[in-house]
């Protein structure tokens, strides 16, 4: 029976470059793959020559792969089933920056994976700048078979398990919109005991 994964870790976990081994091993198991991501995360995009917009799902260590994007609007059930009909159809689903799907995308593709026996799998952030879960991360925890977390280390050699923001002059971001983009430029994965600290700093906390 198939199942919806979910594998999270924090920023600089590699999370990308697994999706994009997955897909590649799957493939070379002549497997086909749905490569998704949600239409949120518009870092890697580019302009083709014909003036269109190609979505990429592209890793910090230099893999890529073309993905689909896909809005909120998008049921995922009934797009999978309409791709099925076509030459489209695909074996496997594997979505990277899962964190940015919509409570009810999350519920589709357990279902497809229940009724269809579709495998799912979901690569992303557990949670924002502010420790808060991401929507579709909270769904995910609720509802997938697997869960497994991606580990890397804070900058002190303890796990990261937060995503710190940044702002231009390098300190540390509080508040703001759950959701701005950005890489290591932005953000970094650090223990809690480092990131509590830097903000501390900020406030001028007394230790």
């Amino acid at each position: 029976m198939a199942k919806l994964y979910f594998k999270f870790g924090a920023m600089g976990s590699s999370k990308t470059a697994q999706a994009l081994m997955t897909k590649f091993n799957y493939e070379e198991k002549n497997q086909t793959v749905w490569l998704i991501k949600p239409k949120t995360d518009t870092r890697d995009d580019t302009v083709g020559p014909d003036g269109k917009i190609r979505t990429v799902v592209r890793s910090r260590i230099g893999l890529y792969a073309e993905a689909e994007a896909v809005g909120p609007e998008v049921d995922l059930y009934r797009e999978y089933l309409a791709r099925s009909k076509t030459r489209k159809y695909s074996d496997v689903i594997v979505c990277d920056e899962c964190q940015f799907l919509t409570a009810a995308q999350v519920n589709q593709l357990k279902d497809l994976a229940d009724k269809h026996d579709v495998p799912s799998l979901c690569f992303g952030l557990r949670a924002d700048f502010q420790t808060k879960l991401f929507p579709g991360s909270m769904r995910l925890f609720e509802i997938a078979d697997s869960i497994t977390e991606i580990k890397s280390i804070c900058r002190c050699g303890r796990k990261a398990t937060v995503n710190a923001r940044f702002d231009d002059d390098g300190q540390i971001v509080t508040e703001g919109d759950q959701v701005v983009l950005g890489g290591n430029d932005r953000y970094e994965g650090m223990c809690y005991k480092c990131y509590r600290a830097l903000i501390d700093d900020k406030l001028g906390i007394i230790k």
